[in-house]
């Protein structure tokens, strides 16, 4: 079942554990289907919040963040990575979770291909994910709560509270405590995979 619209609309760091075990699909144009188990995310809320992009207003860049709850906020990093999020809480507030990671289970032979890397490398990081999915700037503002969404979540079996490390986020060494250590991050246990794949 596509998660709906509610699903998003809950406070960010509700959404960034439950979607820990989630499915994401994306069904491309000749009808393939892509798909990986949600294994790690990253919540970032509010323009107080100095780690996330609306800690600038709304600008041409953020504006995609302030849209309604599932709507696709993605952004180019470093010169050559797409980061895929995905809005959450209210429209006018701006919040949404990163997507750092999937384990890939449907479209390996395409992923594989976007990726020319070890199947462990696939779509272990924000950057790689997106790369496999085929996510760029074209995504920005796509709503994956529509009933004809071609990339959206799907519902699964919650994961329990022991099989989640949360830690702090990665990658924002120039931002200040206490953003930089605030436990943000979501990510599902090494042990718990190797379960879910017997």
């Amino acid at each position: 079942m596509q998660l709906p619209r509610s699903f998003f609309a809950q406070p960010t760091l509700t959404v960034a554990r439950a979607l820990i075990g989630k499915r994401l699909v994306k069904q491309e144009p000749d009808g393939a289907l892509l798909s990986g188990i949600i294994s790690e995310t990253e919540a970032y809320i509010g323009e107080v919040d100095l780690a996330c992009h609306a800690k600038a207003g709304r600008t041409a860049r953020t504006i995609g963040l302030y849209d309604v709850p599932g709507t696709i906020y993605v952004y180019f990093t470093y010169g050559m990575h797409w980061m895929l999020n995905i809005v959450t809480e209210q429209k006018d507030f701006p919040s949404g979770v990163l997507l750092r990671g999937i384990f890939p289970e449907a479209g390996l032979p395409l992923m594989r291909l976007r990726r020319k890397r070890p199947d462990k490398e696939l779509t272990n990081g924000p950057a790689k994910l997106a790369q496999a999915l085929a996510i760029s700037k074209d995504w920005y503002g796509y709503d994956i709560c529509q009933t004809n969404s071609v990339l959206f979540v799907e519902d699964a079996p919650a994961v329990p509270d022991a099989a989640i490390l949360r830690q702090a986020r990665i990658g924002i060494p120039n931002v200040p405590d206490p953003w930089k250590s605030l436990p943000w991050n979501f990510k599902l246990k090494q042990n718990y995979e190797f379960e879910r794949n017997d």
